[in-house]
């Protein structure tokens, strides 16, 4: 029951409805588009300055670019940073600080597929995805910091070229929002995606990758990108992937095949399920971490905004007690 999902599966709001053959929208968004990024802008922007204060040196979140100085290494540090000229010389474990630069460029790999178009709440996991992005991406041009996007949709791969400020999020953000139907064109390239941001981003820089990591094709990718940049993975779940009621006959869709199953949901059905679950989220939380990368689990029943910011207000805490943070 990999990735099934019940057949009503909505479309992500405001986006197009498309054919099979369909390619990423070009040009200005639709009414509604830009009516649901106004609406996401005001909202993330409102919370963020009633809790965020004060401007953030470097990419946010994340490190800086540039060496600087060293310092005693301590609990929890990045052993890659690790300064082996000094802790050679002192036989003490010396970290080598980043000091972030103003011109760093951050970089969103977003899977829009047909399998994030479902949800059984208030949201499916395409708009809790594209709210995850506006989140990431207005915090990224507060400091001027450069942005670009490689989106994925089934075969569909799309590149927005990085560029600094606001205009540039909300061009991502529209691009996102109308992401073309790709319901039985087979499964996202997840890993194709990863390594084509691995690619494009020349210098070192952060990477977040907002996705709900189906699959199993994608965690050396992932572990490849983690070698050279700051890395954070956003995982995007809806609560019928952990858990389904026993309602007795139910028809599942696998929406990367478009394949149908009716399944007799009774009660040992749904332990099995849960157990199955519960087991493919432990793997998937050891696959990331083993790549290197920070991960935030968002849920389309849960508050987003305010699991990124706290993911955002830990790392600005790590960085005040290792003295890199400067205003």
């Amino acid at each position: 029951m990999d990735q099934l999902g019940p057949r009503s599966v909505p479309p992500a709001h405001g986006a197009p409805t498309a054919t099979n053959d369909a390619h990423w929208a070009q040009g200005p968004p639709t009414a509604t588009v830009a009516e649901l990024l106004r609406s996401l802008e005001l909202t993330i922007l409102g919370r963020l300055d009633g809790v965020l204060h004060g401007n953030y040196q470097g990419l946010t979140p994340g490190h800086g670019s540039e060496p600087g100085e060293s310092r005693p290494y301590q609990p929890g540090d990045d052993v890659r940073r690790i300064d082996w000229n000094v802790t050679a010389r002192t036989n003490e474990t010396y970290i080598r600080e980043q000091i972030a630069d103003r011109d760093l460029t951050a970089w969103l790999v977003v899977d829009g597929s047909a399998a994030m178009r479902f949800g059984t709440v208030a949201d499916n996991k395409s708009n809790v995805a594209l709210a995850a992005a506006a989140c990431i991406g207005f915090l990224t041009a507060r400091n001027q910091n450069r942005l670009g996007a490689v989106l994925v949709a089934g075969p569909e791969v799309h590149v927005v070229p990085p560029r600094s400020g606001a205009n540039q999020v909300r061009a991502i953000l529209s691009t996102i929002a109308a992401a073309p139907d790709t319901e039985g064109r087979g499964r996202s390239d997840l890993a194709g995606a990863l390594d084509r941001v691995g690619a494009l981003a020349k210098r070192r820089g952060f990477i977040s990758v907002i996705a709900d990591f189906d699959g199993a094709d994608w965690s050396d990718a992932l572990a490849r990108l983690a070698l050279r940049h700051d890395l954070l993975a956003i995982t995007v779940r809806d609560p019928r992937e952990a858990d389904v009621p026993p309602v007795g006959l139910v028809e599942f869709v696998d929406p990367a095949s478009g394949t149908a199953r009716e399944v007799n949901v009774t009660p040992t059905v749904q332990r099995k399920f849960a157990a199955a679950a519960a087991e493919r989220s432990a793997a998937r939380r050891a696959e990331i971490g083993r790549a290197g990368a920070e991960l935030i689990e968002l849920t389309t029943d849960g508050d987003w905004l305010r699991e990124i910011v706290q993911h955002t207000q830990r790392k600005r805490a790590q960085a005040v007690r290792g003295g890199v943070l400067r205003r």
